[in-house]
């Protein structure tokens, strides 16, 4: 591997190169030597920035969960525009066509992972409980404006909403799900909430 080569953003470019990795050869194919050889660059590279292997991991999740929150801003946003369920399932597709469901098999795979991880986010499966939150948060404030049921439970329908996004979207073999199949399912989830 080449050394003495200076790269820029590193972290980023480590981030980016497990994410390929994940999506392609999925959990048990991530390995520091995996990482750094998707970079091209040396080994030594990944820990000169990070701690160990499970330290450069835990960023990466805590990296992608800042990326959800920045979603939620932007779909809390667009609250009373367009429709709820366009809306929705523009989220969603955006969540779980990214390396969401890969993260999300990555946390459950790795105890050490996990452990790490839940010194900040101590409840649920990182990245998963945010995007929940994400919806719960857009689906309030839809509450607010009139457009769904003010007795609506946000909570479990943005719980409902994401287990079913992410079974859709967990084939990594195949294709991602259609829109319409998205739609579809955030439509009967939504259904008797929409006003």
């Amino acid at each position: 591997m080449p050394t003495g080569v200076a790269l820029r953003d590193v972290r980023e470019q480590l981030f980016e190169a497990a994410e390929r990795v994940l999506l392609r050869d999925g959990p048990n194919a991530l390995t520091s030597r995996a990482v750094t050889a998707e970079a091209g660059c040396a080994k030594g590279v990944l820990h000169r920035h990070f701690a160990d292997f499970d330290a450069f991991l835990a960023d990466l999740v805590l990296d992608r969960i800042a990326r959800v929150e920045a979603q939620a801003a932007a779909l809390r946003g667009s609250a009373g525009t367009g429709t709820v369920a366009g809306n929705l399932t523009g989220a969603l597709t955006d969540l779980f066509g990214s390396v969401a469901v890969a993260i999300v098999s990555l946390v459950i795979f790795r105890d050490e992972l996990r452990a790490r991880l839940r010194r900040t986010t101590p409840t649920g499966i990182p990245l998963v409980t945010e995007a929940a939150s994400m919806i719960a948060s857009y689906l309030a404030a839809e509450r607010e404006l009139g457009r769904v049921a003010a007795d609506a439970d946000v909570d479990t329908l943005a719980a409902t909403l994401i287990g079913s996004g992410h079974l859709l979207f967990a084939d990594r073999s195949g294709a991602p799900p259609e829109a319409d199949a998205v739609c579809k399912v955030v439509t009967t989830v939504i259904a008797g909430v929409l006003r």
